[in-house]
């Protein structure tokens, strides 16, 4: 497992605006749904999702080449997972995500409308998996959410089978 030292940042802030917005309330959603053993009851939303957030600092302290432990997969399902749940809300039809990771932390991610890909992500260097802050991680799924129900509204017909 890969330790990185929080001591070399800042806490990420989350700021009030940012909590309320449906990405970051579904990120909150995924990540305490992972919680099996209820280690984040009562915790705020900005420390459930601050694994999330690597400055660049902390990135260097990642190996280049390593394999990502299973903390680090869930993360990644549950970004892709959290996108998948607002293109259902935003279009009415279920969104289903499929990640397929290799142990070298390779892979890919593919979210499904019906018959219809929308959404088809290369993985790489999932070990390094994280954002710089909470506005960067909510643009990086506003982009690809925005593409995916582009595609659903021009190919709707597959997207209903």
């Amino acid at each position: 497992m890969i330790t990185i030292d929080t001591n070399t940042a800042p806490a990420p802030v989350l700021t009030p605006e940012l909590a309320e917005t449906d990405f970051i309330k579904e990120m909150n959603r995924q990540t305490r749904a992972l919680d099996s053993y209820g280690t984040y009851d009562g915790w705020p939303t900005d420390r459930v999702l601050a694994p999330y957030i690597l400055t660049k600092e902390q990135r260097r302290q990642i190996p280049v080449v390593g394999d990502p432990d299973d903390v680090t997969i869930s993360r990644v399902k549950a970004f892709h997972n959290a996108i998948a749940a607002l293109i259902e809300k935003e279009c009415g039809l279920m969104a289903v995500p499929m990640i397929h990771i290799s142990h070298e932390g390779f892979g890919r991610a593919l979210i499904t409308v019906g018959k219809l890909v929308v959404l088809d992500r290369t993985l790489r260097d999932v070990h390094r998996f994280g954002f710089e802050s909470f506005s960067k991680m909510k643009d990086e799924a506003d982009k690809h959410l925005a593409v995916a129900l582009e595609i659903v509204g021009k190919y709707s017909e597959v997207a209903g089978l």
